[in-house]
């Protein structure tokens, strides 16, 4: 590498003289570096002798040069040395650059969706193919066949040619006429387009959002002005509405009234998309701040961000969810009594209609659609007590249960039989038996006795509720060994603890007592948030443990934190009036 760089540099004649700055060959980027030595050119033994000679002359000149020249290589090669890196931190930041655009681009996708356009290419090739050669078939089945035999009479030849030539003309008229419109009618089968689906973005999912609230303004502001006409809001206009509404219903005229009121409403969105500004609403509107979207976001601000809006997603989803289920259950008969009037006003409807005359059974409907919406339901508004005791609409409304409604009520309703058979179990035993032989053949464990496992008093014995415990595996955060931080077992609720036995065979150290009194918080846990659901754990809170005991992956976990939690508040009342007696 040495011989390669003296070779570039001092490539030509020897020179006896030192080269000139300006005239000197620049280095290679691929050969500098801070180790590089300097070659000093050779002198003559005469310029040797006057170095050597300090009163010899040009002793000053020549040290000059020398000083000159190495400072004048060394910042080159530092120059030459710092282009060389910015050029290679240019070429890492255009590379990851490069592989952004590639990442945006997805050119795996635009290449899917070329091939599938290639294939339906083909395909619509093939069909253009197979319906011209089924034309041309027809048309040589319709041609006479050559060696068919020439009529001996001309007359009738030319009027066989005579009708030759004019079906080619009639069908070539038809199909310039109709042909479009029969092509319509020939049936395809159905491409299923495969929808791309949008990666998930904070940006987007913000802006679809605010897409969703500026398109539902016409339809909640159309809503708030209902319900200010029906609140009286604006008393005169509240006033003129209903006496519009109910002339025109008692002279035949509602159907004609909406009609115009449409054609009204738009003519006026016709003249503001024009310009105009013409503003009229009973309820006074509200200027909303516009925030406008910041360019650059922190990492906080992001999060922040995601969660409002997953937040307001959240609860719009439910509400809606609310009403859908309702729907359903409501015509699905979950509630019977509610569905069962809704039966009966559909029977009576379809016998009015049958019976009476359709502009009386219009009247009759109007006149009471008009007393409701401005009257009847301003009064019940006015007066919650009334409303709950006779609006039939509202409190059918209120009534109907959502899906989560009746998983509760299911569960709950499971728990009481539960707790009722084990009852009458317990009332039917035999009065000869005793207790403590009661207590051992109630709570014997697979490893034992229960009061012996767990080293309690024999009067300690498992609920009716959790008789077989429920599986379960304990969670001890405090610990850190693999063993101990996770152990699968049993869990047991008595009048006074709450037990868990280990599954693993050993001593009773494995095991768990854990006194309801001492428990200062229990609630259900979720142990790993990226799960759907709310969770199969239940999280205890004690003072000897600095975080939480979780008990998790429990399939009845809705059982046992109401039998848990119901325990507790039962020992807690019993020790609050045994303090306060």
């Amino acid at each position: 590498m040495l011989r390669r760089l003296d070779k570039i540099r001092f490539r030509g004649h020897k020179r006896d003289d030192f080269l000139d700055l300006a005239e000197s060959p620049n280095a290679s980027d691929t050969e500098c570096g801070d180790d590089v030595p300097l070659r000093v050119p050779r002198t003559s033994p005469r310029d040797s002798e006057e170095l050597r000679d300090p009163a010899g002359p040009g002793t000053l000149i020549m040290a000059a040069g020398v000083h000159d020249f190495n400072r004048t290589e060394s910042d080159r090669l530092n120059e030459i040395k710092g282009h060389l890196e910015i050029a290679l931190l240019e070429k890492h930041f255009l590379q990851e650059e490069l592989r952004k655009l590639r990442e945006e681009t997805n050119a795996e996708m635009l290449r899917q969706e070329l091939d599938r356009e290639r294939q339906r290419r083909i395909e619509l090739e093939q069909k253009v193919q197979e319906v011209l050669k089924a034309r041309t078939e027809e048309q040589a089945a319709q041609q006479p066949p050559r060696s068919q035999a020439p009529v001996a009479n001309g007359a009738g030849a030319g009027a066989d040619r005579r009708g030759q030539g004019l079906c080619p003309r009639l069908q070539k008229w038809f199909h310039e006429k109709f042909g479009e419109y029969v092509e319509d009618f020939r049936f395809q089968p159905e491409e299923s387009a495969v929808e791309t689906e949008e990666p998930l973005s904070a940006r987007r999912l913000t802006e679809n959002m605010r897409r969703l609230k500026r398109g539902a303004k016409p339809v909640t502001s159309f809503v708030k002005n209902l319900s200010a006409l029906s609140d009286w809001h604006s008393v005169y206009t509240s006033a003129i509405a209903f006496t519009v509404y109910m002339n025109a219903v008692w002279h035949g005229w509602a159907i004609p009234m909406f009609l115009f009121l449409a054609i009204l409403r738009l003519s006026l969105n016709y003249l503001i998309a024009r310009g105009w500004r013409i503003q009229w609403s009973i309820v006074p509107e509200v200027s909303e701040v516009v925030e406008l979207p910041k360019e650059d976001l922190t990492v906080s601000e992001k999060f922040q961000l995601v969660l409002d809006v997953a937040q307001k997603a959240q609860n719009l989803f439910g509400k809606m969810a609310d009403i859908l289920e309702k729907i359903k259950n409501l015509f699905m008969w979950v509630q019977p009594e509610t569905t069962q009037k809704l039966y009966v006003a559909l029977w009576a409807a379809f016998l009015a209609s049958c019976c009476f005359p359709y502009r009386l059974v219009g009247l009759a409907v109007g006149l009471y659609a008009g007393i409701k919406f401005f009257l009847i339901d301003f009064v019940f508004k006015r007066c919650p007590r009334l409303r709950a005791k006779y609006d039939t609409p509202y409190i059918i409304w209120t009534s109907l249960p959502t899906d989560p409604q009746l998983k509760e009520r299911s569960s709950a309703a499971a728990m009481s039989r539960r707790t009722a058979s084990a009852r009458s179990y317990v009332a039917s035993a035999p009065a000869g038996l005793g207790r403590d032989e009661d207590a051992g053949r109630l709570h014997s464990t697979k490893k034992g006795n229960f009061h012996e496992i767990f080293n309690l008093a024999e009067t300690e014995r498992p609920l009716a509720v959790c008789e077989n415990g429920w599986r379960c595996c304990l969670i001890n955060r405090d610990r850190k060994m693999p063993t101990d931080y996770i152990r699968n077992g049993v869990l047991y609720v008595t009048e006074n603890y709450l037990c868990f036995e280990s599954s693993k065979s050993g001593s009773s150290k494995r095991n768990k007592v854990i006194r309801l009194m001492d428990i200062t918080d229990i609630q259900k846990y979720k142990v790993l948030s990226v799960l759907p659901g709310s969770g199969m754990g239940i999280a205890v809170t004690t003072p000897s443990t600095q975080k939480p005991l979780v008990f998790g992956a429990m399939v009845h976990r809705d059982e046992a934190f109401e039998t848990i939690f119901s325990q507790y508040l039962k020992i807690t009342a019993g020790a609050a009036s045994g303090s306060d007696s």
